[in-house]
C-alpha cells in the first residue's frame, strides 16, 4: 500500500482495502461533548447529497445517531440515513457518491443494498468533520425510533452517554467490538419506543 498516494483515488482505494483492524488503529473511538454545530453540519451536507444523487432518486435523508440528539456526547461523526427508491442505479449512484468525498464500504451484513459510506477520512487519521452515510431502501428504520425516544427522554440519553464512555475505554481501536457491546441497550430503547409509538396511534 502507497503510504503517500499521489491523489486522492490512491488515497481512497488504500482506506478502503484496510481491514477493520487497521481502521480500528488509525481512526480510534473518541466521545466529544455535545457540539451544537452537528444538526448544521447534517443541514450542509443533506444539500451536498442531494445535489450529488439527485432528488429523484432519493425518498429520503434523515440525520440519526447521538450527534442528532440535542445534548448528547458522541463521537464526532455525523451519521445520515439515504433511503433511495428501488429502481436506483446502484452503480450511478455509487460514483455519485463517491464525487461527494466519500469512500464506499461494502456491508453485506447491513440491509440492501448493503452500502456504507465514509467522509472525512484520510491516511492520516480524521480530517475535518467526519460522515458516516448508511444507504437503504425506505422502511421503518429502528435509528428514527431510537434518536427520537433519545430526543424526548433526556435521563436515557444520559445513561446512554455514560455507556459510551465505559466501552470508549474498553473499545478504543475496536470499532465493531464498541458497536456490538451498545446493541443490548439499543434493542432494548427501540423496542420501548416502538411499543409507545404503537400506543400513541391506538
Amino acid at each position: 500500500m502507497n503510504a503517500n498516494p499521489a491523489n486522492g483515488e490512491e488515497m481512497n482505494n488504500a482506506l478502503e482495502n484496510m481491514s477493520r483492524q487497521e481502521l480500528g488503529r488509525l481512526f480510534p473511538i473518541i466521545i466529544h461533548p455535545y457540539n451544537p454545530q452537528w444538526p448544521e453540519a447534517f443541514r450542509q451536507e443533506k444539500i451536498v447529497l442531494e445535489a450529488a444523487v439527485g432528488t429523484d432518486s432519493i425518498v429520503r435523508l434523515s440525520h440519526i445517531g447521538s450527534t442528532s440528539v440535542p445534548g448528547l456526547d458522541a463521537k464526532p461523526t455525523v451519521d445520515i440515513l439515504l433511503e433511495i427508491k428501488q429502481e436506483t442505479d446502484l452503480e450511478k449512484l455509487t460514483q455519485s457518491v463517491r464525487t461527494a468525498g466519500y469512500l464506499i464500504s461494502a456491508q453485506p451484513e447491513n440491509p440492501p443494498p448493503h452500502l456504507m459510506c465514509m467522509k472525512g477520512y484520510t491516511l492520516a487519521g480524521f480530517s475535518s468533520q467526519a460522515f458516516h452515510l448508511h444507504i437503504r431502501y425506505p422502511d421503518d428504520w429502528d435509528e428514527l425510533y431510537f434518536r427520537d425516544y433519545l430526543r424526548s427522554h433526556p435521563q436515557t440519553a444520559t445513561a446512554y452517554a455514560a455507556l459510551k464512555y465505559r466501552l470508549k475505554d474498553q473499545f478504543e481501536f475496536d470499532r465493531d467490538g464498541y458497536t456490538n457491546a451498545k446493541t443490548d441497550f439499543i434493542r432494548e430503547v427501540t423496542a420501548t419506543a416502538r411499543r409507545a409509538a404503537a400506543l400513541q396511534r391506538e
